[in-house]
């Protein structure tokens, strides 16, 4: 098995070269709109911008930075198939102008134009950003009337291109069934609030190139992706910076293809291909051994799982994760092209598998719930 992965340095808002109705999902954080350190991106693109900057008018700014986003969410929904997901991370800004300081609703703008060109608004997710500051409230503190509330949040926005994805033949059927996510991830991630991902992303990028791009964290993505599309999927970033979502496509056995403004995150970017190998399969195997961890303590509380996985042996909640496997990843190959080609394995890691080790588990003792044990390993 192999993944193909593109990179396009060019303006978004014209993918021509990618055919309509290609990509099963897009996965992107634009540049957020009022937020000054992506003035001098906008700007850069319509002079108008700078100008309404200049002369503190910020609704026209506002508006005139989202003009640019529209022509890109335009290009989105071509390219995406019927039924594909795009799901888009936006935070709101908040911004001072004329001695007047003001929320400049991004998330509600995204999703009023991605309304209008005809995409499906799904439940959104609210993705509760950890913070460490000190002092987070603003304005005039303790003193009532003259506070406004933080911002420690963004948004996930889900949209959906059409009617519910089929799935056609025996293959498709079981390349979903082997992309399946375990049923504990199930409940996490499709919570519509997320507070357990951090802000940060290690491994991957040195740390000031992380800084200077603000990049979302490498797990958003992966599990966005696991979410949202199954094995071999072509997976669409038309904001890579510095590679998050082509990262997480490749840990998660999809195809990806990845198109930003700023051609010198190019090494960045390539970068990642001398770290993707163990930081994939520690991502898997950190998912194994969650899984594992929460079977033991499923039995150790008395409670029964009927289905076996029969990749890895264990025990599994649902008859649809039967078939679940994640992939690890073998090796990385850089092409001429520029792409950058992954292979992975078939089978599933040996440490886990009862087809090559002692079982994962062990029969349960006919005794009080208090002594049932699970042997991880």
């Amino acid at each position: 098995m192999e993944t193909n992965h593109t990179l396009l340095f060019q303006d978004s808002c014209s993918l021509d070269q990618i055919p309509s109705n290609s990509i099963d999902l897009i996965v992107t954080s634009p540049p957020y709109p009022m937020i000054e350190m992506w003035d001098t991106i906008f700007a850069s693109q319509n002079p108008a911008i700078a100008k309404a900057i200049k002369k503190q008018d910020g609704n026209k700014a506002f508006e005139l930075m989202h003009k640019l986003l529209d022509s890109v969410w335009d290009q989105a929904f071509r390219i995406l198939k019927n039924g594909g997901f795009a799901c888009i991370n936006i935070g709101d800004a908040t911004r001072t102008l004329k001695s007047d300081f003001a929320i400049y609703s991004n998330h509600s703008r995204i999703l009023h134009h991605l309304f209008q060109i005809g995409f499906t608004a799904l439940p959104e997710i609210i993705w509760r950003k950890q913070t460490n500051a000190p002092n987070k409230f603003m304005g005039s503190g303790m003193l009532p009337a003259g506070a406004y509330v933080t911002l420690e949040h963004e948004y996930i926005l889900i949209v959906r291109k059409g009617g519910k994805r089929e799935f056609k033949g025996d293959p498709e059927k079981q390349n979903r069934r082997q992309s399946a996510i375990f049923w504990e991830e199930r409940n996490s991630f499709f919570s519509d609030i997320w507070f357990d991902i951090k802000g940060t992303r290690q491994g991957l990028i040195d740390k000031a190139t992380r800084s200077r791009s603000a990049a979302f964290p490498f797990e958003l993505a992966y599990r966005l992706i696991n979410m949202y599309s199954v094995k071999n999927d072509m997976v669409f970033d038309p904001f890579l910076g510095t590679g998050t979502t082509m990262a997480a496509a490749m840990a998660a056995a999809r195809n990806s293809i990845g198109c930003d403004i700023d051609n010198t995150l190019y090494e960045s970017i390539v970068q990642i291909k001398d770290h993707i190998i163990d930081f994939a399969n520690e991502s898997i195997t950190k998912r194994l051994k969650s899984h594992l961890c929460f079977v033991e303590e499923r039995i150790a509380s008395g409670k029964d799982l009927k289905h076996q996985n029969s990749s890895y042996g264990f025990p599994v909640i649902t008859n649809q994760e039967k078939e679940l496997i994640l992939n690890e990843v073998l090796a990385v190959e850089m092409m001429e092209d520029n792409s950058i080609r992954v292979m992975y394995s078939d089978h599933p890691q040996p440490e886990f598998s009862c087809q090559t080790t002692e079982p994962v588990f062990k029969e349960k003792p006919k005794t009080t719930h208090k002594n049932k044990q699970l042997s991880l390993f």
